[in-house]
């Protein structure tokens, strides 16, 4: 493999890590939490302690890595086409990035569409 690709695969695993690594935390040595509700209802926010609101949680953190990623390949295809210079090689290979992040980002806000419609419904 070279160094190029290498790094690129550096790259896009530690996004994917920094994104799936990320937990709720709690406050610790706090034994009342009433006066954590009231913060909470002062703010509006509501109290995600539901399955259904942690994985509707999880599946748009997921989505929305997936979006990083569609354009991560974007800017990565594009750079790759204005630097062709002319090789029909490497315009076809930015244009098979391209067609195939355009599908991928089609099937990702589709995924999105159905999860945001599904979580809000129950």
């Amino acid at each position: 493999m070279s160094m190029k690709i290498k790094s690129m695969y550096i790259l896009v695993s530690s996004l994917c890590l920094s994104f799936v690594a990320t937990v709720k935390v709690y406050a610790q040595g706090i034994n009342d939490p009433k006066p954590l509700e009231d913060v909470v209802k002062k703010t509006g926010l509501q109290n995600s302690s539901n399955i259904g609101t942690l994985a509707g949680s999880f599946i748009n953190a997921a989505l929305s890595l997936v979006g990083i990623i569609f354009l991560v390949l974007m800017v990565y295809a594009g750079v790759l086409w204005m630097t062709a210079r002319g090789a029909d090689e490497q315009i076809e290979k930015s244009k098979k990035i391209i067609y195939a992040s355009i599908i991928g980002l089609f099937i990702t806000v589709s995924a999105y569409a159905i999860t945001i419609f599904v979580t809000k419904r129950f």
